[in-house]
């Protein structure tokens, strides 16, 4: 099985069980062993899915400035998480292929693999929103044929994007390209960093 197989049953499930009950408070019930890449998978699409969710909530023109403030910070501190988690999923490809030697014209990709991982996690979330509105029967039939047209393109691109990250991967494990990870360094949620935080001091 591919990796990115893996990924569609872990993110298929993730989604799946995040609409059982369509709510942003819901508890996460990971199924995977702590030491297993799935319950990573698993971990990052759910945070992929919840703040899918939090920046649909956010964007109500009814909505309390208080509430919305409060929502705001909740979706910085999830993208906090979601960047954590890369990392950790690049720490685990970085594991994985640490035995292998690059070839001497091995070539460097523009992102790591779990930043693709990351982009493929918010497209199976893209395929299934723009699936339901496919399904509503309470719009107009432009609106279902346009967002079929747009449906039939993501379906195309995480076609592409699977098929990318495992010839990024195979590349990788065979030598002709290395993995160089940079960290995330975000500035603005650290306060030795941030000049509105370290001025107050």
């Amino acid at each position: 099985m591919s990796f990115t197989q893996i990924c569609n049953d872990v993110f298929t499930k993730v989604i799946n069980d995040y609409h059982l009950k369509d709510d942003v408070d819901a508890l996460m019930k990971n199924p995977y062993d702590k030491e297993c890449i799935e319950n990573k998978l698993y971990l990052k699409c759910w945070i992929d899915t919840v703040q899918w969710h939090l920046e649909d909530i956010i964007r109500n023109p009814k909505i309390e400035p208080i509430e919305a403030l409060q929502l705001k910070r909740r979706i910085d501190e999830s993208n906090q998480d979601r960047t954590d988690l890369v990392e950790q999923i690049d720490s685990y490809f970085r594991q994985e292929y640490a035995n292998v030697k690059p070839a001497p014209d091995a070539t460097i990709n523009t992102e790591s693999p779990a930043w693709a991982v990351d982009r493929l996690s918010i497209l199976y979330l893209k395929i299934y929103h723009m699936q339901e509105q496919v399904n509503r029967t309470d719009a107009e039939a432009e609106h279902i044929q346009k967002c079929q047209a747009k449906l039939d393109i993501l379906l195309q691109q995480r076609e592409d994007l699977s098929l990318a990250i495992d010839q990024l991967l195979t590349d990788i494990a065979e030598g002709r390209k290395y993995m160089k990870v940079y960290r995330q360094m975000k500035m603005y949620n650290d306060p030795s960093t941030n000049p509105i935080l370290y001025n107050q001091k």
